[in-house]
């Protein structure tokens, strides 16, 4: 019986080393290649923040060349090229994000910025659930082009139709004298329903208008509380995630006033870290959340992971 059985395996074992005939090998047709989906990029992140609800929203990307050129224009190129290597990135091109933020406070839904164009904050916002007509209270940090770029549909006509408006009012003094054309078209016309505050002027109950000039003559952040919880919206503070951060006193092609933008970091990024709160940079890479930690002479940027998800 033992020897039955031995002489069986062994008669397995051989057929299975023997190659498969011609005709077994071509028997299945061959499995067609998927075809390629492209790359994707998510378009709004939402998360709890006490009893607020926030979401970001990626109104645009885009690759933008020498970044030397914008960011660190005092600096040697080999720090700049020290710095980026540093960080892994390249030193010939950088990633640009524009971040509005949404936040439902339960009473209102209340827009932070509007992007490049109404069209490119429109699919963030549908993609999020969220129509323009909805949105109650839209906040400018300031009047650069991708901040007010969708206050206008491209037939001329209110995107937010339903909103009010809140700005500070040393920036909206400043480019109303300015002769900029972007202003005069997206922001001039909704004159009557802006809302202009100073420093530590509120947006609503839980949001604080805070002046963080430099960027532009009248920048602001603004701090939101609820429940406990608080969060920083640093607009433009630092236009970059390490070039910024890293290097705060590298100075931006875009600001306005460079030594008082660099102040303008080191004094809120100096805060955000000995508090270890949490914050949205309209430029920071999507979903634009993170916190900051000083470290040497500036700060390093630790992107947000599952924190907000143990909010609820």
């Amino acid at each position: 019986m033992t020897s039955r059985l031995i002489s069986r395996r062994s008669a397995l074992m051989a057929a299975a080393a023997l190659p498969l005939a011609p005709s077994l090998l071509t028997a299945r047709p061959a499995m067609a290649a998927v075809e390629m989906q492209g790359s994707q990029t998510p378009v709004f992140n939402r998360f709890k923040l006490g009893g607020f609800e926030v979401t970001t929203l990626l109104a645009g990307t885009r690759p933008v060349e020498k970044p030397n050129e914008i960011f660190g224009l005092n600096a040697t190129p080999e720090d700049f090229a020290a710095t980026a290597e540093a960080a892994f990135l390249p030193t010939d091109v950088a990633q640009f994000f524009f971040t509005p933020t949404l936040v439902n406070t339960g009473a209102e839904l209340v827009l932070f910025d509007t992007g490049l164009s109404a069209e490119g904050t429109g699919a963030a916002l549908a993609a999020a659930g969220i129509s323009p007509d909805m949105v109650d209270v839209v906040v400018l940090t300031h009047m650069h082009g991708d901040h007010i770029g969708g206050m206008m549909t491209a037939e001329g006509t209110p995107t937010f139709a339903n909103a009010r408006y809140v700005t500070g009012s040393v920036e909206h003094n400043h480019w109303s004298t300015a002769g900029n054309e972007g202003f005069d078209k997206n922001v001039a016309p909704m004159n009557d329903k802006f809302t202009f505050l100073d420093d530590g002027g509120s947006v609503a109950s839980g949001i604080t208008a805070k002046m963080a000039a430099g960027h532009t003559p009248g920048h602001m952040i603004y701090m939101l509380e609820s429940e406990g919880k608080a969060l920083a919206i640093t607009a433009d503070t630092a236009n970059h995630y390490v070039f910024s951060l890293a290097q705060p006193d590298w100075e931006v092609r875009f600001d306005a006033d460079k030594a008082a933008a660099a102040q303008a970091r080191r004094d809120v990024f100096g805060m955000l870290a000995a508090d270890k709160m949490p914050f949205i940079g309209y430029h920071m890479p999507f979903p634009g959340m993170g916190y900051v930690e000083a470290q040497g002479s500036g700060f390093r940027y630790v992107p947000a992971s599952y924190q907000m998800m143990l909010n609820g």
